[in-house]
């Protein structure tokens, strides 16, 4: 069992990893009210929502990440989350994630069918073989060299 410490340094780096693996047009799909969704964020990095605010390492990195995106134009200054908060926020593919997995278990259950049908063929050769060695044995009562 990972003590509490183990934990949030797990944490801090799944966030870390989820958001350097996100550019800016992803980022634009997780605006909320100008700020990131920290529901959406908590789930894609797989903690809880607590954890954005009770560890401070992943708040500090997180109002990091948001001021950078102010910068970069991507989240509204707060005067223009307040007129943004009565627009309807932009639709966000929630399947994407889905389909990517369903991707990669496509893709790794075509390589094992691959692989399954060369041992196949393989097997099937080997049997050819010792058809042959049998019915030889059974004819003459002698193995062949």
């Amino acid at each position: 069992m990972a003590s509490g410490q183990q934990v949030a340094e797990q944490n801090l780096k799944a966030f870390i990893a989820w958001s350097t693996s996100k550019s800016d047009d992803d980022f634009r799909e997780y605006v909320h009210r100008g700020k990131l969704n920290r529901s959406e964020v908590a789930a894609e990095c797989g903690f809880g929502k607590s954890a954005l605010i009770q560890n401070p390492a992943i708040k500090s990195a997180l109002e990091a990440l948001e001021a950078r995106l102010k910068k970069t134009g991507v989240l509204p200054d707060q005067n223009a989350a307040d007129s943004l908060s009565s627009q309807e926020p932009p639709m966000r593919d929630r399947e994407a994630k889905q389909r990517h997995q369903d991707g990669q278990r496509l893709n790794s259950l075509e390589y094992e069918n691959a692989s399954l049908r060369a041992e196949l063929t393989q097997a099937k050769a080997l049997l050819e073989r010792y058809k042959l060695m049998s019915s030889f044995l059974e004819e003459t009562g002698r193995l062949p060299r």
